[in-house]
């Protein structure tokens, strides 16, 4: 396969029925440089995709110009809004703008109120993300975001605190071993937030369904079942993303901090701490949404009755939302 396929709007220039087609795919969508895209070379992008959907594309343009372009607008402007995402929370913003949270959540001998402002900090950042990214093809009402935001940030807090004092009451724990387990008190603190955010925010989705397509993307129905898988996938994804960015650093910085260099420069282990959760972070983001496929499949012998009358389809498709 030629690396830039013909264009089809819409669509990804990687296969998604394959996890390293959606890996590549994930990686185009979460590459930084668009963040530093003119308003020219995006209006440029606009006009060109346009042109494509009207059949009158000038002459000279390849697949590769098509496809960047698409790349370029999908990364900015809200497809179902068509207004531009705010810089830090898009996709592509999360890991420049997320970093610094993660390496405040993961510093050491933390204090009750530095505890308490860096879990409320990451999970601000989180739900900005997740209400700028939103499936906004139907109005959602701002207070379900607000309540999931809510028992996300006393969710994390709760734990993270929690977790502190127990492990400061530990009394056969030595001074050592009590600085390495509070390093791995900010994971389970942020993924079960990040599971109570997801539940939180889309609960609706339970009670009321979601669509199911067919092979030609009719809507055949919609099902609570379909939504129970949509929703166990997204929490899913959510726990795997934390667990190299809050696991892997502590591991290694353990490691690394018992070298003879930090030992002796200790100013150099803040740079080299967050050298570390840079490439943990660029790591695990992919890797976390790559997990499942963003439209998964389901056969309809596992969904409700109705939907396998309406169709002769033997498999349908569910947005699984990110």
């Amino acid at each position: 396969m030629s690396e830039y396929p013909t264009f089809q709007h819409g669509k990804s220039r990687f296969d998604q029925s394959t996890f390293s087609g959606r890996f590549r795919h994930f990686l185009d969508v979460i590459d930084p440089s668009t963040l530093f895209v003119s308003e020219k070379r995006l209006q440029e992008c606009v006009k060109l995709l346009d042109q494509f959907k009207q059949g009158a594309l000038p002459p000279g343009v390849t697949d590769a110009q098509l496809w960047q372009a698409q790349k370029i607008q999908q990364a900015i402007i809200h497809p179902d809004t068509g207004e531009k995402i705010l810089m830090p929370f898009r996709m592509s913003g999360f890991i420049p703008f997320g970093t610094p949270v993660v390496i405040g959540l993961l510093l050491p001998n933390q204090t009750l109120v530095s505890t308490v402002f860096w879990q409320w900090l990451n999970q601000s950042h989180n739900a900005c993300v997740n209400y700028s990214n939103r499936n906004a093809s139907k109005p959602a009402p701002v207070s379900k975001f607000f309540q999931g935001y809510l028992g996300a940030v006393t969710s994390a807090v709760s734990i993270a605190v929690g977790l502190n004092v127990l492990v400061q009451k530990a009394s056969r724990f030595s001074p050592t071993t009590r600085l390495v387990v509070q390093r791995f008190i900010p994971f389970p603190a942020v993924a079960s937030a990040n599971v109570c955010n997801v539940v939180l925010m889309r609960h609706s989705e339970l009670s009321e369904g979601i669509s199911v397509l067919d092979d030609n993307g009719n809507v055949v129905g919609t099902s609570k079942v379909a939504a129970m898988h949509a929703l166990l996938e997204t929490a899913l994804t959510r726990v795997v993303l934390p667990m190299p960015i809050l696991v892997l650093p502590p591991v290694i910085m353990t490691a690394l901090e018992k070298l003879p260099l930090l030992q002796r420069q200790r100013r150099l282990v803040l740079p080299i701490h967050s050298l570390v959760v840079l490439a943990a972070f660029g790591l695990a983001l992919p890797l976390a949404i790559s997990l499942f496929p963003q439209m998964s499949q389901i056969s309809v012998n596992d969904l409700e009755p109705e939907i396998a009358m309406a169709t002769d389809c033997k498999i349908v498709t569910y947005n699984k939302g990110l």
